[in-house]
């Protein structure tokens, strides 16, 4: 089973996945523009602290460790010193050396090697998604501190309407249950500021929990939308690196097979002695080789290497799911990201975005009494939660551009500068 061939459907979703993103050849990549430098230095000193970053690393360092032992002759050699008194005193030294005929080192070794690919595919992977989650928790913290912000505008905006009630009511001109809304809907604004504040501290905290205590200057969020996707070149996205960990790691496990292949069969023994043998006045030197070859009698290891081979065909179906699954999320963010970047041009477009005109608007209609305070308390609640909803638009497509750049495996790409190298 673990030689059967991967049906082709990995490579229809992935073409699939292309044509979804763009119009242009699935060949021809769209180079990407950089991430803007503050914020690439944000996320290189982020993972330059990451204790995730620590461990990955460190399990990189105990693979390539590894590799160098695999790399060692397989047997040491045997030293043996043999004295002997009685009607035949025998004094004999002797070394013997197991040797490697069966491709045991060379079979450990191609092992050892998928191993530190996959060491290294997971390290690639866990700075991916470092990145990207402390990217959106950045999103969402500068999401909360502009609608903190925001919210601190309305307050002061019911603040300022407040007084005003309290003038007019002086002079007649509104009436003392326009007057006591005007003072609810400060007390609404006043409950609502201290939900945006929860919030914010809740983001920060959310934060610091991927990247230590934030320092202040964290860059602010890009007044412009991100950019349109485009097609992603096939060798691209079969770089991914779970999907490269995946290929490394169906690797390890077809090399095991070979290793436990090879360990059942047994190695020969070479055994050189030299020495002297007296007996009585007669002192005779000796030299003596012998070769020996265990028998797999009773354990011939053949158990081993089914073991290896289900793991194999383990390790290929896995490789199948994820490549399916990689696939599917691309998918996913794409579409995703498109929706977002979409609803946020056109919300840019409309009138939906200028919040200060129709403040300003509404202050000069409830002065002129051409609307009421009902009116006006009503417009201007939805006027403000329009401009929060905005703000959130915004932040979700960027959180959106982010899982699409770590699904198309273009994330690091995009925080370096440049494109990555091929391997």
């Amino acid at each position: 089973m673990y030689l059967r061939r991967a049906a082709p459907a990995g490579a229809l979703c992935v073409l699939l996945a292309v044509a979804t993103m763009g119009r242009a050849t699935p060949f021809d990549e769209t180079p990407l523009v950089a991430a803007p430098p503050d914020l690439r230095t944000a996320v290189r000193d982020v993972w330059q602290a990451s204790p995730q970053r620590d461990a990955a690393e460190a399990r990189v360092r105990a693979a390539r460790e590894r590799a160098k032992a695999a790399a060692q002759p397989v047997y040491n050699p045997a030293v043996q010193l043999d004295g002997e008194n009685a009607d035949v005193d025998r004094r004999t030294a002797g070394a013997s050396l197991t040797l490697d005929v069966t491709g045991k080192r060379k079979a450990r070794v191609s092992e050892s090697d998928a191993d530190v690919r996959a060491a290294e595919a997971a390290l690639a992977m866990e700075r991916r998604d470092v990145a990207r989650d402390w990217l959106k928790s950045w999103a969402s913290l500068a999401l909360a501190r502009e609608q903190t912000a925001l919210g601190r505008r309305r307050v002061q905006l019911m603040h300022r309407f407040d007084e005003l009630a309290a003038q007019r009511l002086a002079v007649g001109d509104v009436s003392a249950p326009e007057r006591d809304l005007a003072g609810l809907a400060l007390g609404e604004a006043q409950v609502q500021q201290a939900s945006l504040e929860a919030a914010e501290a809740a983001a920060l905290a959310a934060l610091n929990t991927l990247a230590g205590e934030t320092k202040a200057g964290l860059p602010a969020l890009p007044r412009g939308l991100p950019p349109d996707v485009g097609p992603i070149d096939a060798a691209t996205l079969a770089d991914r690196p779970e999907l490269v960990r995946a290929r490394a790691e169906q690797d390890r496990a077809f090399a095991s097979i070979a290793v436990a292949d090879r360990q059942r069969r047994p190695d020969p023994t070479i055994s050189l002695t030299g020495g002297r043998v007296r007996s009585g006045t007669r002192t005779d030197r000796v030299v003596g080789i012998s070769v020996s070859l265990p028998l797999p009698v009773l354990n011939s290891g053949r158990y081993d290497v089914d073991a290896a081979r289900a793991e194999a065909d383990a390790a290929q179906a896995s490789r199948q799911a994820a490549a399916w699954r990689a696939d599917e999320q691309l998918v996913q963010a794409t579409a995703t990201y498109n929706a977002m970047r979409m609803a946020g041009e056109s919300f840019r477009a409309g009138r939906a975005g200028a919040f200060d005109d129709r403040v300003a608007l509404l202050d000069r209609l409830w002065q002129a009494g051409e609307i009421d305070t009902s009116d006006y308390l009503v417009q201007l609640r939805q006027s403000t939660d329009t401009a929060l909803s905005g703000l959130a638009l915004e932040s979700q497509t960027w959180q959106a551009w982010f899982d699409y750049l770590a699904a198309a495996g273009r994330l690091t790409e995009w925080v370096d500068g440049h494109p990555k190298e091929s391997p």
